[in-house]
């Protein structure tokens, strides 16, 4: 399914509601650093946000070192952003229960 670009004006209006989310300098992504109590915590908070990224088909990009995940998201597709990567990211802010 082929996804439409954001305006630079819905991604700034987008973030205003998504506390913590970064915009790329170009423009084409947003990120986001997450913290947590220990490794389970941080394990368990990346399996969550796996089950919805197939239920959405939306992979975000992603590292994690002990308590530490670091989360990219951009619509390859669409080379940029798109409202899939907006909902994605409320819904792990959300899991995060910072959304």
């Amino acid at each position: 399914m082929p996804y439409t670009l954001l305006t630079p004006d819905a991604v700034n209006m987008a973030l205003a509601s998504l506390p913590g989310w970064i915009l790329s300098s170009d423009g084409s992504a947003i990120s986001r650093n997450f913290r947590f109590h220990d490794f389970n915590a941080a394990f368990a908070f990346m399996t969550r946000i796996a089950m919805a990224a197939e239920k959405l088909n939306h992979h975000p990009e992603w590292s994690n070192v002990y308590n530490k995940v670091d989360i990219t998201l951009t619509t390859h597709s669409a080379k940029g952003l798109t409202e899939l990567d907006m909902r994605m990211a409320q819904w792990i802010s959300n899991y995060a229960g910072q959304g």
